[in-house]
């Protein structure tokens, strides 16, 4: 039998005949053939670094007003630069030029006109937030933190909640700011406690609120909301992330309205915002704990109105008398004053006592435009959707205090 030249003689193994073999040039050696089947076909993937525990997000709209200010507060409450992160929602002032002033400029993007919702989102995803890190801290461009508040974070946090939020206080300001003590303190005092007690805290606050990372990348801050806070919060809860930690010892302070305009045009956002949230997630309609605690909020002023802008109205021309109604104004008057004095020692802002007349104003008017977006939203069914766009700061922000 003729012999093919340079086949080695000798016993084969059957494999041999069954698959050709191959043979260097002028070499009688095989060529060692490569088991590819058991090589990895990728590098070995390195193990990921631990994370961090906290970043703070912050976005702006033409805040050089107040962004300094806000950035330095949260340095020099425990952040270090490097985990302070700033989105520019395409501001047309110094916005930019100001926090890569004080930040690491790789931290700091400017992004097209977006909206806050959508501009946290596409900050988190350049900057792959929840991958580096366990928790997402947001806060409003234009406030300030107390020395110790992100060291207290940090220790209060839990990893079994979703989500966590602060104290909130008003900076001093003018009269729209003595109100807002008033607000804020009967806030967190009485019904930010009760909320948390029974894990129905409607709302996440703006200036503090902190997101457990894999929680972030699940809810939608793009949500075409006026108030995108409620609605993430409302998330939250349909979906059943979670509680939300309520963090008392962390507090954070906030800038309101140096007006009574620009007031008007802020409670006139939260309020349709409020009712966009609570017909888009159909609150009332379910069984749950935050069903029951929005319904009976929403209830009670409704109650409210009727009692006194139609009963008492009633009763009085009914019995000729306005004894009535001049009895239940100035037991109206005394409770509200009462509860400001708790407030004032509370908070130590006895500036607000000075203010009552102008507090006990707008605490009415505050009802009203509660009563005009709930028939606006609700009954009219306007505003049910938004482009989720910043107010127009211009007139509206002023230098905070040193």
């Amino acid at each position: 039998m003729h012999r093919p030249k340079f086949i080695p003689k000798g016993p084969h193994r059957t494999h041999d005949y069954a698959r050709p073999v191959m043979y260097r040039k002028h070499s009688r050696r095989p060529i060692k053939r490569t088991n590819y089947k058991d090589m990895p076909t990728t590098a070995p993937i390195a193990a990921p670094k631990r994370k961090a525990t906290l970043a703070l997000l912050i976005a702006a709209h033409n805040e050089e007003v107040v962004l300094a200010k806000t950035i330095n507060s949260a340095i020099a409450a425990g952040m270090t630069p490097e985990h302070i992160y700033v989105v520019d929602d395409n501001s047309s002032d110094r916005t930019s030029a100001i926090a890569r002033s004080i930040l690491p400029r790789q931290n700091v993007c400017k992004v097209r006109r977006s909206g806050k919702g959508l501009a946290l989102t596409k900050a988190s995803k350049k900057y792959h937030l929840p991958e580096r890190y366990r928790w997402i801290h947001i806060a409003d461009a234009d406030g300030a933190f107390s020395p110790n508040y992100f060291p207290t974070f940090r220790k209060n946090l839990r990893v079994e909640n979703a989500a966590a939020t602060g104290y909130v206080r008003s900076l001093p300001g003018k009269n729209v700011s003595q109100y807002r003590v008033f607000e804020y303190t009967v806030g967190m005092e009485l019904h930010r406690r009760f909320q948390s007690i029974f894990n129905i805290i409607p709302v996440i606050p703006g200036p503090t609120s902190c997101f457990r990372s894999d929680v972030f990348a699940r809810v939608n801050f793009a949500n075409k909301s006026l108030t995108e806070d409620f609605d993430v919060t409302l998330q939250i809860h349909r979906q059943k992330l979670g509680k939300i930690q309520f963090i008392p010892k962390a507090i954070t302070y906030t800038q309101d309205p140096g007006t009574v305009k620009d007031f008007t045009k802020q409670i006139t956002r939260w309020n349709r915002g409020v009712m966009q949230g609570i017909t888009r997630h159909r609150i009332g309609r379910k069984v749950s704990p935050i069903d029951a605690y929005l319904s009976y909020q929403v209830l009670q002023n409704l109650l409210f109105f009727v009692n006194y802008f139609l009963w008492v109205p009633y009763l009085t021309m009914k019995h000729h008398s306005a004894n009535i109604l001049a009895s239940i104004f100035v037991y109206d008057v005394l409770v509200t004053l009462g509860i400001s004095v708790l407030v004032a020692a509370r908070s130590r802002r006895w500036d607000i006592l000075s203010a009552f007349p102008i507090v006990y104003a707008l605490r009415w008017f505050g009802m009203v435009v509660f009563l005009r977006a709930f028939a606006e939203v609700v009954i009219l069914r306007k505003f049910r959707v938004s482009e989720g766009h910043w107010e127009n700061n211009a007139g509206r922000r002023y230098a905070l205090p040193v």
